[in-house]
């Protein structure tokens, strides 16, 4: 069999996206049909953040050859069993989760439910499918906890054993349980710390989406850590780029790898807003806040072993992609807030 024919064996069988309504989800969703993949979505439509959104998405997915929608949460273990062994599924992305660091501190159980239990679904799920391949899930930038920025990017190697939000512990969990279930039962994992990830269709409880809502509603932003913090903001397409290189690439079976998925260039919140400012042509009333619980002063990721992997390399500047973001937003919202 010629390398070509492999390659279109290996696409006949499906991927599984988690949260493919969200917004990694729908994009990596999208690309990956693009390039001829059959993808199999599944997402509880939660109402964390305006479920319109959500379905607008779903709507440009299910409008695509090779697309099948399941709404099913991931945390229904033996639904998800099912799905997995009934699809003959061979590789996860598993990108749901309950998001959200401040959201953490007052609905705490969302999240031993989303993530703790909803990834334990994968694991079980994975571990059980026949000629399994890879499982790649969503960790988080927020698992280096509140470290000092310095000269360099945060790298894999830290310990990442001081998380200042249960968001943050969470997600550290999740890796810890796929190192173990590599080692116990052998098929490969890469976990993927994303950093900041912004742009058309993005999460409306972000700052960019907040900031530009509220804007352009002529209604003051609350800027928290007084403008000081930076975060290291990478461009949606960058993102799915570096998630379906990861996915190409699975380490040997029985391994389990964390990678850094981001821009490395971090930014000023000032600075990002300056930008926002310039893209909407509007300036905005500031209300200057304290830091608030569970944030952290700045992400920086190196990205280092995942270009050595798979040759990522960010290409969406702040600048072109704010401005993509307004107008997509204008586009999609008008010049009004979304209810």
């Amino acid at each position: 069999m010629t390398s070509k024919q492999d390659d279109l064996k290996a696409k006949s069988d499906p991927v599984l996206v988690t949260g493919a309504a969200g917004f990694i989800g729908h994009a990596l969703s999208r690309k990956l049909i693009e390039r001829g993949e059959h993808v199999i979505g599944i997402d509880n439509l939660n109402d964390y953040y305006d479920p319109g959104l959500k379905a607008a998405r779903l709507d440009n997915l299910r409008g695509l050859r090779g697309f099948r929608f399941a709404e099913m949460d991931v945390s229904d273990n033996e639904g998800i069993l099912k799905l997995v062994q009934d699809e003959a599924v061979k590789r996860i992305v598993h990108l749901a989760a309950q998001a959200g660091v401040r959201y953490s501190i007052e609905n705490p159980f969302a999240y031993q439910k989303s993530n703790l239990q909803g990834h334990l679904s994968l694991l079980e799920a994975s571990r059980h499918a026949p000629g399994f391949q890879h499982l790649v899930y969503a960790s988080s930038s927020s698992v280096y906890g509140d470290k000092p920025m310095g000269g360099k990017g945060f790298t894999e190697e830290e310990p990442a054993m001081d998380p200042v939000s249960l968001y943050a512990a969470t997600k550290r969990s999740c890796e810890l349980m796929s190192a173990s279930y590599a080692r116990l039962y052998g098929f490969p994992q890469t976990g993927l710390r994303f950093f900041t990830v912004y742009g058309p269709w993005g999460r409306p409880d972000m700052a960019y989406f907040s900031f530009t809502r509220k804007i352009l509603a002529g209604e003051a932003i609350e800027v928290y850590g007084e403008g000081k913090m930076a975060r290291d903001f990478t461009y949606i397409d960058d993102i799915v780029d570096g998630i379906i290189g990861a996915l190409d690439n699975p380490p040997q079976p029985g391994d389990h790898r964390v990678l850094n998925i981001g821009d490395s260039r971090p930014v000023g919140l000032k600075e990002m807003i300056e930008t926002l400012e310039q893209a909407l042509g509007m300036e905005a009333r500031k209300i200057m806040r304290p830091m608030q619980p569970g944030d952290v002063t700045a992400t920086y990721a190196d990205v280092s072993k995942l270009h050595a992997l798979t040759g990522y390399e960010p290409k969406v500047m702040l600048e072109d992609g704010l401005k993509r973001f307004v107008s997509w937003y204008r586009d999609f919202y008008g010049n009004l807030p979304p209810e």
